[in-house]
């Protein structure tokens, strides 16, 4: 699928249905429509003009949409909402995302009285605390609380000899605008705390929304990752706090902000279980029931702020990851994992992520290669659904290459290779179909050690702070979020152990393991010292019943929470001797985790391993009724050549090529021997039953003729074709430096009677990709495929006007035998590059009274300085005759 951007929104019926049959032709399988900021404004002398969101014009196109995708069999998702987060003209600011305003006001020595902070509407003085203070530093273990004062003015009983610092707590508003709305749709994000705010916005836009669809509502709704920033409060959160946690949170509201205590930790600890509490509560089981109140399926990205946690899935249809990608994110924490591992667990088979979101930017500069490479990270992860970001809708007045999001790929028909996109969609299609038969087969569970995140939780303490540019909330100092905190309570050596030993895993959490059990053969506790007494017990359950359970760095010591915190931190601790010091014999606490993965090597027979080992290779197992099935993918730029040993029993195995569909038994299960091209991936299937015969002895190479030179080319647009004696890059010649589009390479090749006969076969060869040098930060975003194809970026060969096929990934090579005949052959190659050439030789567009209009809703990322590429086809070109080995 992809995520179908609707601008403005200015859509047309004609552009609609256009668009719709070019993703059909291009097989991709749905949209997700998604609605954002104008980029263009209105014409009276054309008739161009963007309408209101939710207005009768969006739903009538809306509709029209809906019924041309079900006629050509599309599926259909929309967003509940436009931009992120939810919210709009229709929430008001007293149900607008919430924040814990803490003023810190400077009494000097001697003072008496203090002006108590100017109140908004929205707002409430919730407590006041005095505390001694310097220029440095804040006491706030002698902070002492203070009466609410009844006017302008908070009185001192007496004044103090040194200076100090009054604490006003306010329940306050983010200020959080919609981010990126579409026309007459900005206004405040919602409180995600607050259930009249989200049944307010379903109401007044889910259901206008869903109008559109009749009877035949959308495959699914979406709602996009959370992103509430700095939203850590809502009015009723004390009453809520006292009711779920047993005390009064007010005179230690302190501790949100600093050090109160040896309790700080605790009482953090359970303000943060609130969040997530009210936000499962109040958001997302609202949303999810709504969703099927309106008999359609709820697909989440439940990640972010405000904090909910891994088994906050457990409240919707479709989990959904995001690819913040890097090259290594398969192998560290992932907001990808995060939802496959929720998927495994709440028994969804189907798992989605937003894939692309920051690949090889600026816009129009990913290729094929890019995609695939960073799909598989997905799929290495547990996703089956890809979900492209995005296919921008472009009118024609928007010339070319179109439309594009301002920090985002743009995978539709402007692009120059997308005429390639059926051979990239259909190697997607027959993994993630695959990966969806049978079962996940991870053997490791991590635990995420949520209660030691939200003792983590600080709210930000403000001192006469300004709102922020944007008109938000500062969130600086505030950190409410499981999954981007989490990170760092891992570290980055436990999962590339795991990953490295041979095994699979996924994530959970200790509402999951109360709610379900371990339906895993190993536990690992990374370093977690709070874990509930309930939960822990249930881990002992799983290893006196031969789990093993392993704890790295530390013993869980520390019960979570601040009630009879001392008394059930002792039954923790007394838990952790019974377990890691006592009995039980599957029980192992490993001090260093980088001994990890050769002691979990040594306890459970790995499930996939090389020889030599290469960590740069990944794989996902899957148990079918009938077999095992494995995904394997080389992440990096180099080949590799490997023995590859695989933990299944079944006596026959076989290849599925994922681009052709076609199977290949393998002589012997046991000695797999493998090679994997840059990029590259396969599907191994292993059964008891009789699969595909191995193939005959492999052919070898008898002939390789240079077909370098003399090519003619044509370009689109250019009146004379350039004969080109060798191959070079189209910005080397000046005509051509900006030059983005298709150019057809032309050559008669001769091939021999003897060459084609019987077990013989004939194939154009480009030769291979040049790698290209690592980012120095393998963190930053912006994923990409690290290796220059031999042609840029992409080809169509044809032989004697029938198709062979594309060259876009490793091997850059194309079988002609079906197609070619004794004498002249005519060889066509169709390549296309970027469209970053083009937009490097044009001024960027204009947006400054766009912006009067709307505001700066957007800056476009990237977009400076781009120079042209190197395009066509760079290296040597050879046929390869190829016949029986002897």
């Amino acid at each position: 699928m992809v995520r179908w951007w609707w601008f403005g929104p200015a859509a047309t019926n004609p552009e609609l249905q256009s668009e719709l049959e070019q993703m059909k032709a291009a097989g991709i399988g749905g949209v997700e429509i998604a609605t954002l900021y104008a980029l263009a404004l209105d014409d009276p002398a054309t008739g161009f003009h963007n309408y209101n969101f939710v207005s009768d014009e969006h739903l009538d196109h809306l509709r029209f949409a809906a019924e041309e995708a079900g006629r050509l069999g599309l599926r259909v998702d929309i967003t509940l909402g436009t931009g992120w987060p939810f919210g709009g003209p229709h929430i008001p600011v007293t149900q607008a995302a919430g924040a814990l305003r803490v003023e810190s006001v400077p009494a000097p020595a001697g003072s008496t009285s203090v002006a108590v902070p100017s109140l908004e509407a929205g707002e409430k003085l919730m407590a006041t605390f005095v505390a001694p203070a310097s220029i440095a530093h804040l006491d706030l273990k002698q902070a002492r609380p203070l009466p609410i004062p009844s006017g302008s003015r908070l009185d001192f009983p007496a004044g103090s000899a040194t200076e100090q610092r009054v604490l006003f707590f306010i329940s306050s508003r983010t200020g959080m605008m919609v981010k990126r709305p579409s026309a007459g749709a900005a206004g405040f994000v919602l409180d995600h705390y607050d259930s009249q705010a989200i049944a307010n916005h379903l109401h007044a836009v889910g259901d206008r929304l869903l109008s559109a669809f009749g009877d035949h509502p959308p495959y699914a709704v979406f709602s996009d990752s959370l992103e509430d920033y700095a939203s850590n409060w809502t009015p009723d959160l004390l009453a809520e706090f006292q009711r779920r946690r047993g005390y009064d949170l007010t005179p230690h509201l302190p501790a949100l902000v600093g050090d109160f205590g040896p309790d700080t930790a605790a009482i953090r600890h359970d303000w943060g279980r609130t969040l997530t509490e009210l936000a499962n509560e109040r958001f997302l089981q609202p949303m999810h029931s709504w969703a099927q109140e309106h008999h359609t399926l709820l697909r989440s990205q439940t990640y972010g702020f405000p904090p909910v946690t891994l088994s906050s899935n457990r409240y919707e249809d479709l989990p959904e990851g995001e690819g913040k990608a890097t090259i290594n994110m398969w192998r560290q924490f992932s907001d990808t994992r995060w939802a496959a591992s929720a998927g495994h667990l709440f028994g969804h088979n189907v798992v989605s992520s937003e894939t692309w979101t920051w690949l090889h930017s600026p816009s129009f500069r990913a290729t094929p290669l890019d995609m695939k490479a960073e799909a598989d990270l997905h799929f290495l992860q547990g996703i089956n659904q890809l979900v492209g970001h995005g296919w921008p809708y472009s009118p024609d007045s928007a010339g070319e290459p179109g439309w594009r999001m301002y920090a985002a790929g743009a995978f539709d028909a402007h692009n120059p290779w997308f005429d390639v996109m059926p051979d990239l969609t259909g190697y997607l299609q027959r993994v993630s179909y695959a990966m969806r038969q049978g079962k996940p087969a991870n053997d490791v569970a991590l635990l995420l050690p949520n209660d030691d995140v939200w003792a983590s939780f600080v709210a930000g303490l403000q001192k006469n702070r300004p709102p922020t540019s944007a008109g938000g909330f500062d969130e600086s100092g505030s950190n409410v979020t499981i999954d981007e905190s989490l990170p760092r309570f891992l570290g980055r050596d436990i999962i590339p152990q795991i990953l490295n030993a041979g095994f699979n895993l996924d994530f959970i959490d200790a509402d999951a393991i109360d709610a379900i059990g371990i339906p895993y053969k190993v536990l690992v506790l990374p370093g977690v010292d709070r874990i509930p007494s309930e939960t822990y017990q249930k881990i002992i359950d799983f290893a006196q019943h031969g789990g093993i359970v392993i704890a790295t760095r530390r013993l869980p010591a520390t019960a979570p929470g601040f009630e009879n915190a001392a008394e059930t931190s002792s039954h923790i601790q007394t838990l952790s001797q019974t377990l890691f010091r006592g009995q039980v014999a599957t029980a192992h606490f490993v001090p260093d985790e980088h001994d990890l993965g050769a002691q979990l090597a040594q306890w459970l027979h790995p499930d996939f391993t090389t020889t030599p080992p290469t960590p740069e290779i990944g794989f996902i197992h899957r148990r079918l009724e009938s077999g095992d099935l494995y995904f394997l993918a080389n992440t990096s730029n180099r080949p590799h050549s490997f023995q590859a040993t695989f933990r299944s029993s079944g006596g026959h195995a076989e290849i599925w090529d994922p681009f052709t569909g076609k199977s290949s038994g393998l002589p012997d299960p046991a000695q797999i021997k493998v090679e994997l091209q840059p990029y590259e991936s396969r599907l191994v299937y292993f059964s008891s039953a009789p699969l595909s015969p191995a193939p005959a002895m492999p052919r070898a190479e008898d002939k390789r003729t240079d077909i370098s030179t003399d090519w003619n080319v044509s370009f689109e647009g250019q009146v004379q074709p350039v004969e080109m004696h060798t191959l070079t890059s189209w910005p080397d010649n000046p005509h051509l430096r900006y030059y983005s589009g298709h150019a057809t390479y032309r050559k008669t090749v001769d091939i021999s009677a003897a060459d084609i006969r019987s077990g013989h076969s004939v194939a154009i060869d480009f030769g291979e990709g040049t790698p290209v040098p690592f980012p120095t930060s393998p963190t930053e975003f912006n994923m990409r495929a690290y290796l220059d194809s031999p042609v840029r970026e992409a080809a169509q060969v044809y032989v004697n006007d029938k198709l062979a096929g594309y060259v876009w990934h490793p091997p850059f090579r194309v079988d002609l035998s079906p197609f070619v005949k004794p004498g002249q052959n005519e060889l066509r190659v169709v390549v296309a590059n970027t469209a970053i050439n083009e937009l490097a030789g044009v001024a960027l567009p204009n947006y400054r009274l766009l912006y009067a209009r709307y505001g700066m809703l957007f800056q476009p990322q990237g977009m400076q300085d781009l120079q042209p590429l190197p395009s066509g086809i760079l290296g040597q070109v050879n046929l390869i005759q190829t016949g029986p080995s002897h």
